[in-house]
């Protein structure tokens, strides 16, 4: 199961860290995640790691206490580097990172997967679905700049991302985490209400254009028979929306229509409302 652990808004502050911070935040890094790990298990490690406040602490702790928004980068990058003489005897993997090294990721573990037996391809379809969803659904108005991912041997990992919001001089912090081997968010979803205990199924679909695609997505409505449908990319204005096709095959919706790459729409057989609608990003209950 797929599950965020929460979100985190933090001042951005500039500057860098010195060498010889760096150097610590490397040692001691990795011997907290021993102790951790050989204490705890490695699912309690990345339980942690996927608190957004337990993270700002771990890096404070680490020596960092005096930034807020560098904490991630710095925090992912002294694991980086301080677990890898640990990893066959803890079983704890690090990849991604700011910028450059987050486009690493896949190569990161499919690398990783050789070496363990792991499916590093099926890591890496999950690596970049989280970084997907966070980007285009879930961190509007805050560009993603920082993915980092950290997988154990038996397959259960976390992804810590965070976004920049220039204008609010804002960084949010974001952090995912699976308990299943090599799951792979937003792909399908199991849902069940407190008022109804029936199992629903919810799909996230990149559309890349509702109109061009809309009879291939009315079939695969028809072969899948989701209950929520979630998609992104509509690539068209608000009046152009395809409302009836979807309303006839007996979906209720709202959308958030725009050209270019954004619009976003939720599809519900049992309806939708209470929208909350931004560029994009759209909520219902």
């Amino acid at each position: 199961m797929v599950q965020r652990s929460g979100s985190a808004d933090l001042p951005l502050h500039g500057g860098r860290v010195p060498k010889w911070l760096g150097d610590r935040m490397t040692r001691l890094g990795a011997v907290i995640t021993e102790a951790i790990v050989l204490e705890y298990g490695r699912g309690e490690l990345l339980r942690r790691l996927a608190h957004p406040f337990w993270f700002q602490s771990f890096g404070a702790v680490m020596g960092m206490d005096w930034h807020s928004s560098g904490i991630t980068t710095s925090v992912i990058g002294a694991l980086k580097r301080g677990l890898p003489p640990l990893s066959r005897e803890l079983g704890v993997h690090v990849c991604g990172g700011r910028g450059n090294h987050s486009r690493q990721t896949p190569h990161e573990l499919v690398a990783i997967g050789d070496r363990t037996g792991l499916d590093g391809v099926a890591l890496a379809k999950a690596s970049g679905l989280v970084a997907k969803v966070d980007s285009a659904a879930v961190q509007d108005g805050f560009d993603l700049y920082l993915h980092g991912f950290i997988v154990t041997d038996d397959g259960h990992w976390v992804a810590v991302q965070q976004g920049m919001n220039a204008d609010r001089r804002q960084a949010r912090r974001l952090g995912v985490s699976t308990t299943s081997m090599c799951a792979t968010p937003s792909v399908a979803l199991s849902i069940s209400s407190p008022i109804s205990p029936a199992r629903r199924e919810a799909r996230d679909l990149q559309v890349n254009g509702i109109n061009g695609r809309l009879p291939v997505l009315l079939r695969w409505f028809d072969a899948a028979a989701p209950d929520i449908v979630c998609l992104q990319e509509l690539k068209a204005p608000q009046e152009k929306f395809p409302e009836g096709p979807i309303r006839d095959v007996g979906f209720g919706m709202i959308w958030h229509g725009q050209k270019s790459w954004n619009g976003v729409a939720i599809l519900s057989k049992r309806g939708a409302a209470y929208p909350v609608i931004q560029t994009t990003l759209i909520a219902a209950t």
